[in-house]
């Protein structure tokens, strides 16, 4: 009987799992710094993350469940001013497929390929001549268009629904190569139909902070939290036992191979995971400046 009911908790929670993840707006740190106006940011990510914890309220952790994801992300930006006020306009398009996907026991359908279509205009309300000990404030709001392929049965590289995500950043200098890195967000989706259910998903909030060390301007290594909130998401008015609780530490590490060429590698870990995965991700980005 235990064992009816986690399957019946998977088919009710498997879409939340897939969203919650396709939502998630995360910074690395330096990501806020201001480039000179006409500067084009073309960036390649390439990811790997893995599971076997999953952890849903009223159930508890849900044994024989794994989900393991390559995917990447192709993201471009430009760096433009405005009679003096500095913007910048970005995309961002993931695309990967789920290696595994277990819930239960039982395999749950995969809806691999594209995602969603991400994009974004930031304004900076306060940039310094020396950033180095100085203070950067951002905003960005970024809207999230439900392209990407999608599977309300199963786990999904696209979340089936329109998001908006509002998003406040701080950079602040303390000199000798010292940044401290901090950005909150809020994500806010439209409640959609999926073959007669109706979705919805509470606000969620993010908030990231890293200490950052630069000793050189083309080498850095910074270490952090994420922490990510609300989300809990309902079916037909039922709630899912799934919801945007997890705290993680992430490690960063650049490296400016050229003037115009950098290179980061990055690895996170998820820990106090509550209502979803319990994930380790390792990533690598690649950078280039026109």
């Amino acid at each position: 009987m235990e064992r009816t009911r986690l399957h019946l908790v998977a088919a009710m929670t498997a879409v939340a799992l897939s969203a919650g993840a396709a939502q998630a707006i995360d910074v690395a740190p330096g990501d806020y710094t201001l480039l000179p106006a006409g500067t084009r940011v073309l960036l390649q990510y390439f990811q790997y993350s893995t599971t076997d914890s999953l952890h849903f309220d009223g159930v508890g952790k849900v044994p024989g469940s794994g989900i393991d994801a390559v995917t990447g992300v192709s993201r471009m930006l430009y760096y433009g001013d405005a009679d003096g006020l500095r913007y910048g306009l970005q995309a961002y398009l993931p695309f990967g497929s789920f290696t595994e996907a277990t819930i239960g026991g039982s395999a749950v359908p995969e809806a691999n390929g594209l995602g969603d279509l991400t994009v974004g205009a930031t304004v900076w309300l306060a940039a310094p001549e020396t950033p180095a000990q100085g203070t950067t404030f951002a905003l960005t709001a970024f809207l999230t268009a439900p392209t990407g392929n999608y599977d309300p049965a199963g786990v999904s590289i696209g979340s089936g629904t329109w998001t908006l995500t509002p998003q406040v950043a701080l950079i602040q200098g303390f000199g000798n190569g010292w940044f401290f890195d901090g950005i909150a967000d809020v994500t806010l989706s439209r409640d959609h139909d999926e073959n007669g259910a109706k979705i919805s998903h509470d606000p969620s909030w993010h908030l990231q902070a890293y200490l950052r060390y630069q000793p050189t301007p083309t080498r850095s290594i910074s270490f952090g939290y994420s922490g990510k909130s609300g989300g809990e998401t309902y079916v037909n008015g039922a709630y899912s036992g799934t919801r945007t609780r997890v705290d993680t530490l992430r490690l960063f590490a650049n490296q400016f191979v050229s003037p115009t060429v950098q290179v980061q590698g990055m690895i996170s870990k998820d820990f106090n995971a509550k209502g979803g995965a319990d994930n380790l991700v390792t990533q690598i980005r690649l950078l280039k400046m026109f």
